[in-house]
């Protein structure tokens, strides 16, 4: 092996992207993305002083964006760039109805639900644990002409 090589391992065996949120008021953010967003709980545990529950989010994807695509994407669903370098997406049966939920449930809108170029209706949120979250509805494939 030469200097500055290394060892790749077969990562062909991952199973699941897990997120993990530190929440400075974990009642609040566990309502919000359970009860009001909700997300079905698969485990909760507690430690000493401390608590962790674990939520269903359907199929996990790791997407990677380059800063001008991540710009593009702000560009294109809040009209400015405003995310972070973790943004958290979900896709739903109706964007407009779940932010309207997700607001009345804590959430702050960011920007509402606005078509996009690749084919879907999404929306900015403002989340409990200072998440930004896009709500996104894909769009039925249009006939061809």
């Amino acid at each position: 092996m030469s200097a500055g090589s290394a060892v790749v391992p077969d990562m062909s065996d991952v199973s699941e992207l897990r997120l993990v949120v530190t929440a400075d008021d974990y009642d609040a953010a566990l309502r919000f993305y359970r009860d009001v967003l909700g997300l079905p709980q698969r485990a909760a545990y507690s430690s000493p002083g401390g608590q962790v529950t674990i939520l269903e989010a359907g199929r996990a994807t790791l997407e990677i964006a380059d800063r001008p695509h991540a710009v593009y994407i702000d560009e294109v669903e809040v009209g400015r760039r405003v995310a972070g370098h973790i943004r958290v997406a979900f896709q739903v049966a109706d964007s407009a109805a779940a932010t309207d939920a997700l607001a009345a449930g804590g959430a702050t809108v960011i920007a509402p639900p606005t078509r996009t170029p690749w084919r879907s209706v999404n929306a900015r949120l403002e989340a409990p644990a200072g998440l930004q979250l896009t709500l996104f509805t894909d769009l039925p494939e249009e006939p061809d002409a």
